[in-house]
């Protein structure tokens, strides 16, 4: 861990549980993050829960669970886990590595709740309720509809006006196996295509599909 006790703004009194969330099963029997996921699941389930009560006070069970689940589904925790830094200080086998567990949508959601149940065992709910409240307030604002990725608005524009669906491919990857950077392009037949870097691929074809989609209707003006 080269003596790593801060991840995300959140300093750990006992580094032992960071290690823990941060480790890969293939690394190290049953010190790995799966009993930390199991906990960091519920304590967010609980925050989001709570939270969505307070700021929605009027609203019908329906529309509450569909906000609920937008924000603890897999694909955000993924994203989180990239935009905070969590994945690439996974720690895992180069078996595991060359196979691109690194990358894995699943696996990224797994590590975010398994710091979140981290945080909670290292500091007390409190810490753990400010964390998610803090990284999640952007998506809490927004609501549902900021769910609709760029990958799908871009298939429903070409569906729309009856072009050829998207597609992607990979133009590069650079940097090291724990901090990888991928260059993807995103691209409509006979229309244009556009290009962007992320940490992971799936960040990478989402804000290429963003600038693609920019790009056409800029261009259908």
């Amino acid at each position: 861990m080269s003596g790593l006790k801060t991840i995300a703004g959140y300093t750990f009194q006992k580094e032992s549980y960071l290690e823990e969330a941060l480790t890969h099963p293939s690394l190290s029997g049953t010190h790995n993050y799966q009993r930390l996921e199991f906990l960091g699941d519920r304590v967010l389930g609980l925050v989001i829960a709570t939270w969505l009560l307070e700021s929605y006070p009027g609203e019908a069970e329906g529309k509450l669970n569909r906000r609920f689940t937008a924000l603890v589904r897999r694909e955000t925790l993924a994203d989180m886990a990239c935009k905070l830094g969590l994945a690439k200080e996974m720690l895992l086998t180069p078996g595991a590595e060359a196979e691109g567990t690194r990358d894995k949508e699943a696996i990224q959601s797994d590590i975010t709740e398994a710091v979140i149940g981290a945080m909670y065992l290292d500091g007390g709910f409190e810490v753990a309720n400010a964390f998610i409240r803090k990284h999640w307030a952007p998506l809490m604002k927004d609501g549902p509809s900021a769910f609709k990725d760029c990958k799908t608005l871009l298939q429903e524009w070409c569906q729309a006006r009856g072009l050829p669906l998207p597609y992607y491919k990979m133009v590069e990857r650079t940097g090291p196996d724990h901090n990888p950077e991928f260059t993807i392009a995103a691209l409509v037949e006979n229309k244009g295509e556009a290009v962007a870097t992320g940490p992971a691929k799936r960040q990478a074809e989402q804000a290429a599909a963003g600038a693609l989609l920019d790009k056409l209707v800029g261009e259908s003006k």
